[in-house]
């Protein structure tokens, strides 16, 4: 029987999104002297996340507000307003309602985008047995001097500025002995092209970062990548598997097509 998408259901893929970005910024946040400028703080139901010497969205992002959260909305805009950062609501459809939006809209916020959230049951949605059709990729799980390969693969794919790639390195290396995390490098023909990341708590299984360089695509490495992290889940006794990208993407194609399913698209609100 397949799990089927609910209230209860919605509550836990948020709740794994929220613990995967939680586990990666405590660890950045320990550093000596959190050079990163991490902070997380919870405003009822919502976790607001700051990174302020990383820009960009990935990690200054509100998640989990909920209905009744409506009276947090001013007090998240100060929280972010005092690090001059922009402010990023990511809205699941189990959690909202017209008071919720109506709050943001006049609060100088709109809809700007979707975010694709993915699940399958390991248990009875996938074919969790594992074999590489293609002999030219090999997949291993990372070892501890190979963060600069990761870096190289990781900035190149996501078409982000060379000077990054120290800052990728250090903060992916931090997770490297926190046992709910598991790193792995993809090569074609023995020549590294792509690197896959795979969280696990309790026996929920998060697909967080993957990445691929651009002139080796479309040869499968990121679908082996997907079910390669989808298989050691499995082996670990994982039952659920979740996984986000954009909206249509070829990465939401993979993941559908080695067996996730489409939760919902998370409404993305930012200032107007």
């Amino acid at each position: 029987m397949s799990l089927v998408v609910n209230r209860e259901l919605a509550v836990q893929l948020e709740d794994s999104e929220i613990e995967t970005l939680s586990s990666r910024l405590t660890a950045i946040q320990k550093m000596q002297g959190n050079p990163m400028s991490v902070e997380m703080q919870k405003f009822g139901n919502a976790t607001a996340f700051s990174v302020k010497n990383i820009p960009g969205p990935s990690f200054n992002t509100v998640k989990g507000l909920r209905e009744g959260d409506e009276k947090q909305i001013d007090k998240i805009i100060d929280f972010y307003k005092q690090k001059e950062i922009p402010v990023r609501f990511e809205l699941t459809p189990a959690h909202t309602s017209s008071e919720l939006l109506t709050c943001l809209s006049e609060a100088g916020y709109y809809h700007n985008d979707f975010h694709t959230t993915l699940y399958a049951s390991l248990s009875n949605d996938l074919e969790t047995s594992y074999e590489l059709n293609e002999p030219k990729i090999t997949i291993r799980e990372l070892k501890r001097n190979e963060f600069t390969t990761f870096a190289e693969i990781y900035t190149k794919g996501f078409q982000m500025p060379t000077f990054l790639k120290s800052g990728v390195a250090q903060n992916n290396e931090i997770l490297y002995n926190i046992k709910n995390w598991t790193f792995y490098l993809a090569s074609y023909e023995n020549e590294p092209v792509g690197i896959g990341t795979l969280f696990i708590k309790g026996r929920t299984a998060t697909l967080a970062a993957a990445a691929t360089l651009p002139n080796i695509r479309n040869k499968g490495i990121q679908s082996a990548l997907i079910k390669h992290r989808i298989y050691q889940a499995s082996l670990q006794k994982c039952n659920l598997i979740v996984g986000q990208a954009k909206f249509g993407s070829v990465s939401q194609n993979n993941m559908e097509r080695a067996g996730l399913n489409i939760a919902y698209t998370k409404a993305i609100w930012i200032k107007k």
